[in-house]
C-alpha cells in the first residue's frame, strides 16, 4: 500500500477514497475538471509541476485560456510574523506602484490560528481588513476570556473582567449569588472582588 497524505489528512481525510473510487465502484466514469477560469497560465504551469511529483494521483493537466501572467514568487519566511510582514509589504507595494485598492486583496490561510500574526501586522501597518467566515483573533471568546483573566490579575477591581470570567470554566456560581456579592460590595464601596 502506498502511504498518501493530503492537506486535509489532519482532519482524517484519506486520499485513497478518491484514488480507489473506480475500483470500489466499477463502471464509474471519471470526468476531469482541468480547465481553470481564475488563474493565469504561469500559476497553472507551477501547479502542474507540483502535481506531477505526486506518487499516487489521477493524471491531469490543468489549463486556462487566461493570460500568461506573472511568474509565481516563493518567499521563505523565518516565522509567522516575518510572513505577515512580507504580505503587508507586498500589499503596500502593489497599492502604491500599481494603484491597487485594499479591497483588491485577499489573504488565504489554512488554519484560523494563522490569522493572528496577519491581523497583528495589519493593525500595526494600518491596513484595513475583515475576516470572512470566522472571527478576528481578538474577538474570539477564548481570547477575550484569557484577556479578562489577565486584566483581573493586573487589576483586582476590574468588575467587568470578573463578570466575564467568574463562571469560565463553569463553577456553579448562580445569578442569586452574583447579585448578593454585587449588593454587599456596592454597600461597602468595594469592587466585587
Amino acid at each position: 500500500m502506498i502511504a498518501t497524505s493530503g492537506i486535509y489528512s489532519f482532519r482524517g481525510a484519506d486520499i485513497t477514497n478518491i484514488l480507489n473510487f473506480e475500483k470500489d465502484f466499477p463502471g464509474t466514469k471519471i470526468i476531469k475538471l482541468e480547465q481553470n477560469y481564475r488563474s493565469t497560465k504561469n500559476i497553472l504551469n507551477a501547479a502542474n509541476e507540483v502535481i506531477k511529483n505526486n506518487k499516487a494521483n489521477y493524471k491531469k493537466n490543468l489549463w486556462t485560456e487566461n493570460d500568461t501572467g506573472h511568474m509565481p514568487y516563493i518567499y521563505k519566511s523565518d516565522n509567522e510574523y516575518d510572513e505577515a510582514s512580507f504580505i503587508a509589504q507586498q500589499i503596500e507595494h502593489l497599492k502604491k506602484e500599481e494603484r491597487y485598492k485594499y479591497s483588491d486583496f485577499a489573504v488565504l490561510y489554512r488554519m484560523n490560528v494563522q490569522s493572528r500574526s496577519i491581523e497583528d501586522i495589519f493593525r500595526r501597518e494600518d491596513i484595513p481588513y475583515q475576516i470572512v467566515g470566522g472571527l478576528k483573533f481578538y474577538e474570539r471568546k477564548e481570547i477575550k476570556d484569557i484577556a479578562a483573566y489577565l486584566r483581573l490579575v493586573q487589576n483586582t477591581a476590574d468588575n467587568l473582567s470578573l463578570g466575564r470570567i467568574i463562571n469560565e470554566p463553569k463553577r456553579g456560581i448562580g445569578k442569586t449569588s452574583l447579585e448578593k456579592i454585587e449588593s454587599i460590595s456596592t454597600s461597602n464601596r468595594y469592587s466585587n472582588v
